[in-house]
């Protein structure tokens, strides 16, 4: 029997996947992979694979896919968007194939709020200005525990990224200023960001819904509420500083 690799192939761009999961698809013998998620080039890596196309199938169709194959020991390959760690559903499957005995092994991938983050030219932490970041998503089918309602979140301030919820982002703008931002603060959509057809909308919490209702951007996109966007007020770094030392510099001032 062989590991299933649950591996991420990063968030569009073909050249942001990584050298471990390039490799891995071109040596696979079977690929499960997230529908149009997933770009073309990245597929045609895969040359004498056998593709299973994820979005037609439901859990139990996956799993037996992944089981069959590796108990004949076959190099399986659950090719995720992104990083499948984040919004993947790979516990179930994990855990579903170590009841049947079989082993799996995770290949991280870049990210969407990275991408978005690159796009927009943009440090999702700036001294000065916020030090945390807050990944979640708007509650919708999927439910999110009260503690993590986006009203008590925005209490930090901090950078807040929402996955899976620009459809909701009149939600998200009302419960963000509820918690504490203000209506001037900066917010950036990335619409499939690394994607030849990625699209940026910038605004704040005032004018952004109108703005991405006029783009007519209703999914695959990534929502950042922070003021580190373009922000033109913030701290140096104290790690690059002439005053400051460190175990491989002394500072340069005397």
């Amino acid at each position: 029997m062989s590991d299933v690799f649950f591996v991420g192939c990063g968030p569009g761009d073909p050249e942001l996947i990584t050298v471990k999961a390039k490799k891995l698809i071109q040596k696979a013998d079977v690929i499960v992979y997230s529908g149009s998620l997933i770009p073309e080039p990245i597929l045609k890596l895969c040359k004498k694979g056998k593709l299973h196309d994820a979005s037609g199938l439901v859990r139990e169709e996956i799993f037996d896919i992944l089981f069959k194959n590796a108990k004949k020991d076959k190099l399986v390959v659950r090719l995720h968007d992104g990083d499948p760690s984040i919004y993947g559903a790979i516990k179930e499957q994990i855990d579903n194939l170590k009841e049947k005995g079989i082993s799996s092994q995770v290949v991280p991938g870049v990210t969407a709020f990275l991408a978005s983050a690159a796009a927009l030219e943009s440090q999702l932490t700036l001294p000065g200005v916020t030090q945390t970041i807050i990944v979640t998503r708007a509650e919708s089918r999927t439910k999110v525990p009260k503690r993590e309602k986006i009203s008590e979140l925005a209490k930090h301030r901090a950078t807040l990224i929402f996955y899976l919820s620009v459809h909701l982002l009149s939600d998200i703008v009302k419960e963000a200023v509820e918690g504490g931002y203000k209506k001037s603060t900066p917010v950036a959509v990335v619409y499939r960001a690394s994607w030849k057809d990625q699209k940026i909308v910038k605004g704040t919490l005032k004018d952004i819904t109108k703005k991405v209702r006029d783009e007519k951007i209703t999914r695959t996109a990534i929502v950042i509420i922070s003021e580190v966007i373009d922000s033109t007020t913030y701290e140096f770094s104290k790690l690059y500083d002439k005053k400051f030392s460190h175990g491989y510099r002394k500072s340069k001032v005397k």
